[in-house]
């Protein structure tokens, strides 16, 4: 019987958990840490004081 012979379904099996191990991680962690926090920057504002 076809079905039973290791040799393709193995070999297709090898290739998709190679695939699987080495490209997915990369992806989803690029979802789980989108960036790195960055500090907002510091502008120094004029201000004009009140005349009440």
């Amino acid at each position: 019987m076809p079905q039973l012979d290791p040799a393709p379904w193995l070999m297709i099996s090898t290739f998709a958990w190679i695939n699987l191990l080495v490209f997915l991680p990369p992806k989803i962690a690029t979802h789980i840490y989108p960036k790195e926090p960055s500090m907002p920057q510091a502008k120094d504002y004029i201000t004009e004081p009140w005349t009440w």
